[in-house]
């Protein structure tokens, strides 16, 4: 089954345990309400999920929507086996090292030039489930 919603300019679209999700500008606590319950309902069937995010023209979180970042980092730290990062800005790869630690997941960020390659490790050893 594949889902798929869009709020401004954040677009979420999921298929089997993969969530694939193209993040425009800055994220607010708005964001959150859509993508956490939708998170959860792929945690709840699958136990893990991988998550695919691109990242176009972004400009960071509010203070509200760090905070319900942070919520769920710490509510589902386990819950996530893979994270790709897609972007073109030298500070985006460096948030994705910078946030390494903090995450259950294996994190890798890719340049925007790299996004097939990026597709590729988040679908390896996915059986029977394509990514968004």
């Amino acid at each position: 089954m594949t889902i798929k919603f869009e709020h401004k300019l954040f677009k979420v679209e999921t298929s089997g345990c993969i969530m694939h999700g193209v993040i425009v500008g800055k994220l607010e606590v708005a964001d959150y309400d859509l993508f956490v319950p939708e998170a959860e309902r792929l945690i709840n069937k699958f136990g893990k999920i991988r998550v695919f995010v691109e990242l176009v023209d972004f400009k960071g979180w509010s203070a509200g929507a760090l905070w319900e970042e942070c919520k769920l980092a710490y509510h589902h730290l386990k819950d996530i086996d893979r994270m790709a990062m897609v972007g073109d800005k030298a500070w985006e790869k460096g948030l994705a090292l910078f946030m390494k630690p903090f995450v259950g997941a294996k994190l890798r960020y890719f340049d925007v030039s790299q996004k097939d390659e990026a597709i590729a490790w988040i679908e390896e050893g996915v059986i029977g489930k394509a990514a968004a």
